[in-house]
């Protein structure tokens, strides 16, 4: 692509699309051009208080938006002949319906882990394969805990450090937006087959990780929580391991000895930082936690469903587009936009002492 700014749209406004938004709006070299969506209520009208243009997704949304008052700029095939890129935020299994629309406006599309791997053909973690995402017309971007499962994995994997990973999942019951709707209430519910789904999906950006894992649903609505036993190919030393993840991007590093000692207290540390919407972008490893003994590993740490995913579908745009060939001058670009951190909090002030 010869154009200096990449031209996007985001059909569906919920709880990723209103955070790629953000992001998209934060790149110097992309253009947010509108959102699409089939509601009128309360999220597409917050909207339109950023001066965000709204389409209507299908001719039954457009006649319901005008009537709650939406200013509709029009119709979702309006938007697609305007952009470069499309990414469909909409609600899972809803997306593969609208490929043929982007085929016909000849529009690259970046899709969300909730399609199957089928639909693009394509899965993608910018840090593991973003090469093989260049050119093509789409692409799926992970799901939060397959992508948290890349990116850790990956890094020990590609410090020739990984032989075989076993992991439990303790996922949140369903997004803090959507807790009114229902969820698990005082209990932990298993799900019903080993592996669950992030480890076949994760094999769909890293076909050769020996990865198995096991996931539960709990009582609570913010992030998911993971455990992993690790097979390491030899004898290694716990900074050897801790090397290999701060050679990685995306992973941040928080401590139980500096309070941070439940999934609540990230999420509030989040907010203080000043970051949009409390977001996490970063997977984040309890540092102190982390323990090697011999030729095995064993680590925790926090993912933030709602927000893990904006970095690699940003890439995603770039690889799609071909506008950044190489997936580390990506990564780069969107993190020093978006404030990524490796540590959220200053190292602590040493008393200097005489003598």
């Amino acid at each position: 692509m010869t154009q200096d700014v990449i031209r996007v749209a985001v059909n569906g406004y919920g709880v990723i699309g209103k955070r790629v938004v953000d992001a998209v709006c934060t790149m110097p070299d992309m253009e947010l051009v509108g959102v699409a969506d089939v509601v009128g209520d309360w999220r597409i009208r917050a909207a339109v208080g950023q001066n965000i243009a709204v389409f209507a997704s299908t001719g039954q949304a457009d006649a319901a938006m005008r009537a709650a008052g939406v200013p509709v700029a029009g119709s979702l095939e309006d938007l697609l002949a305007t952009v470069d890129v499309v990414v469909d935020t909409t609600p899972k299994k809803i997306a593969t319906a609208n490929v043929p629309a982007y085929r016909a406006a000849g529009v690259k599309a970046v899709f969300q882990g909730g399609e199957a791997h089928a639909t693009t053909g394509h899965s993608f973690v910018a840090q593991a394969n973003y090469a093989t995402a260049v050119g093509r017309d789409m692409t799926r971007v992970v799901s939060c805990n397959t992508t948290s499962v890349v990116r850790v994995l990956g890094a020990l994997q590609d410090a020739s450090l990984l032989a075989r990973a076993r992991g439990v999942l303790i996922r949140r019951a369903t997004d803090p937006g959507e807790s009114h709707l229902g969820g698990v209430m005082n209990t932990v519910v298993p799900e019903a087959s080993i592996p669950s789904h992030q480890g076949p999906d994760a094999l769909t950006v890293r076909p050769d990780l020996d990865v198995v894992t096991m996931a539960a649903k709990a009582a609570h609505t913010q992030t998911h929580n993971h455990y992993w036993t690790l097979q390491l190919t030899r004898r290694a030393s716990r900074e050897e391991v801790l090397e290999a993840l701060r050679a990685a991007p995306r992973i941040a590093f928080i401590k139980m000895a500096d309070g941070l000692t439940g999934l609540n207290t990230t999420v509030e540390l989040m907010r203080d930082l000043g970051r949009p919407r409390g977001d996490m972008w970063e997977v984040a490893i309890w540092e102190d936690v982390l323990a090697v003994q011999d030729d095995e590993a064993f680590l925790t740490y926090q993912v933030y469903n709602e927000a893990i995913v904006i970095p690699e579908t940003i890439d995603a745009i770039r690889a799609l587009t071909g506008s950044v060939p190489d997936g580390a001058t990506s990564i780069a670009m969107t993190d020093q936009a978006l404030g990524m951190r490796r540590e959220f909090l200053p190292q602590p002030v040493r008393a200097l002492t005489d003598g």
